[in-house]
């Protein structure tokens, strides 16, 4: 097939602290058009605006910097494009970076990219309805640290059509990321929803990276993957029509069957008739999945309805501290112990402190993910307590930690290895906006 007729695009990391080998891997054997590193959550956008709040300079991923001075000269070796949105909240500082990183090392010519416009914090206000949990703004009693749209394909486009080699954004849908070097490649229309639906299946199972080459599917004795510790990166072979082949490369642990691509599918699809997206409104119901080679899977028969009228919107919120302190009980009562030391921390919290805010504790080895302790107490001789406390104020929060030390010496019996810190702490909650109060900007740097 000629270039036009397909497009290979790879997924250099499917978190913000994804692994880099996999993606140095991609670009020099992989033959990629363009590589894709999606590292943008919820939480990481609420941690980047809190940096750069500290400095006006930061608020993109922290290995920014490691990725680009490893991979910049390898694309521009291989021809290969690379679109991320790793500017989290600040992408025109990211490109700066890009520009004297190439800058260093030599690379003249490359033309880097700043998709910005998704801050919308100027359109939220105190009466803005939030979602999970239903209440507005003010109701929450926190402070803003930002409010970020989630963009979708038409805002990269443009800086592909100006032949941009690097592009950072903030807040894109992730499956946008993708859609839009292939929307761009083969010419589809911002209204042809089939294609776009298409587009945006193909992003949907690319977007995670190893969760579709067996990395998150791996459930040893149950669904088995081989050599998991080098797993492979994802790549799709994508054709004019929409329809395309998952892949890996040769050499790689992990492995793409019709198993991996079916948990990918699914992954946070709540209704598979209408995956809503800034670029279409995906219809996953009808797809196909065939094997047609060993780690080639074939996808096709998405389809799409036009695009939403409003695009949902990430508030972050300062969260106050978060405390965590731990300690551990072994051998013949461990859980009895535990779940007393557990007992009088927060009745110490509360009486001696008089902090009023709930203290959480979990029994590592018990009960740490169901709360399971007044079911059932097994014959568990290791366990350990951990104990959280939110909170705005510092000295609520060393409380907790204080405590929980105090326990060495105060009993009950046997208590070992503390360890406590404090952080600071981020909430985020969503709302929607608008679509057309929203208006995505391009400046491209050259170097």
């Amino acid at each position: 097939m000629s270039q036009k007729e397909t497009y290979r695009i790879g997924t250099g990391a499917g978190f913000s602290s994804d692994r880099l080998d996999p993606a140095i891997d991609l670009v020099k054997r992989g033959q990629l058009n363009t590589i894709i590193f999606e590292c943008v959550g919820e939480r990481t956008l609420a941690f980047g605006h809190r940096d750069r709040a500290a400095d006006p300079n930061l608020g993109y991923n922290a290995l920014l910097e490691t990725r680009l001075r490893a991979l910049l000269p390898l694309c521009h070796a291989h021809g290969t494009r690379l679109i991320t949105n790793m500017g989290v909240a600040n992408p025109d500082a990211a490109a700066q970076l890009a520009v004297r990183i190439a800058h260093e090392l030599g690379l003249n010519g490359l033309r880097i990219a700043a998709v910005t416009g998704d801050d919308v914090r100027t359109l939220i206000h105190d009466e803005s309805p939030l979602h999970e949990p239903s209440c507005t703004v003010a109701e929450t009693g926190r402070s803003i640290l930002g409010a970020n749209a989630y963009l979708g394909a038409d805002a990269i486009i443009p800086a592909l059509e100006d032949d941009a080699h690097v592009i950072i954004t903030g807040r894109v849908a992730d499956p946008s990321l993708f859609l839009a070097p292939i929307q761009h490649h083969f010419n589809w229309a911002a209204d042809n929803w089939t294609q776009l639906g298409a587009g945006t299946l193909v992003g949907h199972l690319m977007e995670c990276a190893a969760q579709v080459t067996g990395g998150y599917f791996a459930d040893p004795g149950y669904k088995s993957v081989p050599n998991l510790a080098y797993v492979g990166f994802p790549i799709a072979e994508v054709c004019a029509d929409g329809t395309a082949v998952i892949t890996k490369l040769t050499d790689t642990g992990g492995m793409v069957n019709t198993q991996t691509v079916k948990e990918q599918l699914l992954y946070e699809v709540h209704n598979p008739n209408a995956y809503l997206t800034p670029d279409v409104t995906a219809d996953f119901s009808r797809v196909n999945v065939a094997e047609v080679g060993a780690d080639r899977v074939q996808v096709s028969n998405a389809g799409g309805a036009a695009r939403p009228d409003q695009l949902k919107v990430t508030v972050a919120f300062d969260g106050g501290y978060l405390a965590e302190a731990e300690v551990s009980y072994a051998g013949p009562g461990a859980v009895d112990r535990a779940a007393l030391a557990s007992t009088i921390v927060k009745d110490r919290i509360n009486k001696v402190h008089g902090i009023q805010t709930s203290c959480r504790t979990d029994l590592i080895g018990l009960n740490a993910l169901h709360q399971l302790e007044t079911e059932f107490t097994p014959n568990v001789q290791d366990v350990r307590l951990r104990t959280a406390l939110r909170t705005n104020k510092h000295d609520a929060a060393q409380a907790l930690l204080w405590e929980v030390e105090s326990l060495l010496c105060c009993g009950p019996a046997g208590g070992a290895g503390y360890r406590g810190r404090i952080e600071p702490s981020v909430l985020t909650y969503s709302t929607f906006v608008k679509r057309d109060q929203v208006t995505p900007k391009i400046e491209i740097l050259s170097v």
